[in-house]
């Protein structure tokens, strides 16, 4: 499997320990983490259900939940199956190319979620400060346009992440990644050559992505905030608020937890290492949860829908159909 080359090796796969520190847990652990990941996909696909079947949710901003669920549904695939089979089945084994695959997928579509929040705020902001406009502003051409052009910048600045380690980085001093799976600092730690570019580069993203999509963000929020502060009545300005709040909660839900998980991941030496990868995997499967919950709360349309379509069950079952 590797090859020797003064004291380092040249991998064809890795080995994934999981949650470290927790090996005796992992069976348990299955219970909640595979739990989490139906409720995530259900959610998920429920809402795209939901927007395709709703002919009044067909607006920019659920267009833009379907692509957040779509994201969503990739982040937690990406990771989870994986992640069971080594609870499960102890398949801690992973090809390199697998492993680069996943990388990818990873930074790519969390890269692609910011995008998609960026892109949201921004249809926020026309809705609430140029109302007159926005179904001229916001059509289903520039929806589309917004959605694909969140998708190849993650394609752009992901992509070369695992291109350079596999082009610069060939020797590793072990195979074991101690994390349950390929996310990019903890393969680049292992490598036996200069990681100076892949870690600065991994740094750029971070800033480029976490800062300024969240300093746009935030912008685009103060214009709303003075917008609707200058509304007549407090009836009016709280109705206004309230179709922010849902996407004010997912970006939270977001921004948070990948802030904490990085910031530990680089700066956080005394942290245990089992708490460092049970919150890099929540990351990727709390916003996958609560997007759905917190839009279904927020959202009347996509409450109703949801409640016909139990009711339309409930009547089935009752009358045996």
């Amino acid at each position: 499997m590797f090859m020797s080359n003064n004291a380092c090796l040249v991998p064809n796969s890795f080995w994934l320990t999981g949650i470290p520190g927790l090996e005796s847990l992992h069976i348990w652990l299955s219970i909640p983490f595979s739990s989490m990941y139906v409720v995530a996909v259900v959610g998920n696909a429920t809402i795209l259900a939901v927007v395709k079947v709703e002919h009044s949710l067909h607006q920019p901003m659920y267009f833009f939940l379907c692509m957040l669920a779509i994201v969503d549904l990739v982040l937690s695939t990406s990771t989870m199956p994986k992640l069971l089979a080594i609870f499960w089945f102890g398949a801690h084994n992973i090809d390199l190319d697998a492993c680069l695959a996943q990388m990818f997928f990873i930074h790519c579509f969390a890269t692609v979620e910011s995008g998609i929040f960026l892109a949201m705020a921004f249809d926020r902001y026309v809705a609430i400060c140029d109302p007159l406009h926005h179904t001229s502003v916001l059509t289903h051409a520039v929806v589309g346009h917004l959605c694909l052009a969140a998708f190849l910048r993650g394609v752009l600045y992901v992509g070369p992440l695992p291109l350079m380690i596999h082009l610069r980085l060939p020797l590793y001093r072990t195979q074991i990644i101690a994390h349950s799976y390929c996310e990019h600092m903890a393969v680049v730690t292992l490598a036996c050559g200069d990681t100076t570019v892949n870690n600065l580069y991994g740094m750029g993203i971070g800033f480029l992505v976490l800062i300024l999509d969240s300093l746009a963000i935030t912008g685009s929020y103060v214009m709303i905030f003075r917008v609707v502060m200058g509304l007549a009545t407090p009836e009016a300005r709280l109705k206004t608020l309230r179709t922010c709040g849902s996407h004010i909660c997912a970006i939270l839900v977001f921004y948070i937890p990948v802030a904490v998980s990085s910031l530990t991941h680089r700066f956080g030496r005394h942290v245990p290492p089992h708490i460092h990868i049970l919150l890099a995997n929540c990351c990727l499967l709390i916003p996958p949860i609560l997007n759905p919950v917190v839009y279904a709360v927020h959202t009347k349309q996509i409450r109703e829908r949801l409640l016909h379509i139990l009711k339309a069950s409930a009547s089935m079952g009752h009358t045996g159909i």
